[in-house]
């Protein structure tokens, strides 16, 4: 017997059982064997190869209070997470409090105090806003963990960078965040990371070589710094400067090592001469350890370049 096609919504990820009536889906249809139950109440067509909001969807749509938060919703947000959180693919689902947590296989539930405007929807998936995300994120990260996570989600560049980008939020609303919860988990840890944010890394290396810095005495990096040709020109984006004594430092990660990037890499550098700026360029291992390499070289490339130091 051959089945009837399902509606085409219901086809590119996961769906409830409640998406399923609305859309006037029999029940018998939704015990074929093209389709998995992969929780209760949640179907998955077998040939889907959905993923991030559209492998979700199904988890909120059960009921009308579930949201995703904390990791899950960090993941949609592609908020960078640590390793071990990054391993761990429960799926986080709050309510009001007031309602009963969600319990379900593969579930963690939770039961938060959410303002109207800390709930939104994306990609037909309800979750937190990005700064309540970023929020709840400090009950499992530390405060170097949530400078990253809250770096990516302010990170913006205009149009006179290569590839222009918006923020997700501002620093503004993670702080009036924070300020609207004073009695969160882990809020001391969000005020404390909050004012270690910047606008302007594009990875968390760059957020964790600026700590690096900073917490090694050195002054502050510029984030977002453009050298601009006398012609008025953008010709250098670094990832970090130092306008005052023209130096731009450049992180390089594993997608440096292609040939391609590698020629794009040695002009860069020239260009970074031809006006005058002195380019340090770092990897991943001079990140690694307590007393970070990368400290080191830029210490002494501040100080070629008439830095005194402390």
């Amino acid at each position: 017997m051959r089945r009837a096609p399902l509606p085409s919504h219901l086809t590119t990820g996961s769906f409830s059982l409640r998406a399923a009536d609305k859309a006037g889906v029999t029940r018998t249809r939704t015990q074929a064997k093209d389709l998995l139950t992969v929780s209760r109440g949640i179907r998955v067509p077998v040939a889907s190869a959905a993923s991030g909001a559209a492998a979700l969807r199904a988890y909120t749509d059960l009921d009308d209070e579930s949201v995703l938060t904390v990791g899950s919703a960090a993941r949609l947000w592609a908020a960078p997470l640590p390793g071990r959180l990054e391993e761990d693919w429960r799926i986080h689902i709050s309510r009001r409090r007031g309602f009963s947590p969600p319990r379900r296989v593969n579930v963690v539930g939770h039961l938060l105090t959410l303002a109207a405007d800390e709930v939104v929807e994306l990609d037909g998936v309800r979750l937190t806003s990005p700064a309540r995300t970023w929020l709840d994120l400090a009950t499992v990260l530390d405060v170097d963990e949530l400078v990253v996570a809250g770096d990516a989600l302010v990170c913006e560049h205009g149009l006179e960078f290569p590839v222009p980008r918006e923020a997700l939020c501002s620093i503004e609303e993670l702080r009036a965040m924070v300020a609207r919860h004073p009695g969160n988990r882990g809020v001391r840890k969000a005020r404390a990371a909050v004012e270690l944010i910047r606008v302007g890394a594009d990875s968390p290396p760059e957020s964790r070589l600026r700590l690096a810095l900073i917490r090694a005495d050195l002054p502050e990096p510029e984030l977002n710094h453009v050298v601009w040709s006398d012609a008025g020109i953008p010709v250098l984006w670094p990832d970090a400067a130092y306008p005052q004594w023209q130096i731009a430092v450049q992180y390089e990660g594993a997608h440096h090592n292609g040939e391609e990037q590698y020629q794009r890499d040695i002009r860069r550098a020239d260009v970074a001469g031809r006006f005058g700026w002195l380019e340090v360029r770092l990897s991943r291992l001079d990140l690694a350890g307590d007393h970070p390499a990368a400290v080191r070289k830029v210490r002494a490339a501040l100080e070629s370049r008439g830095r005194r130091a402390r």
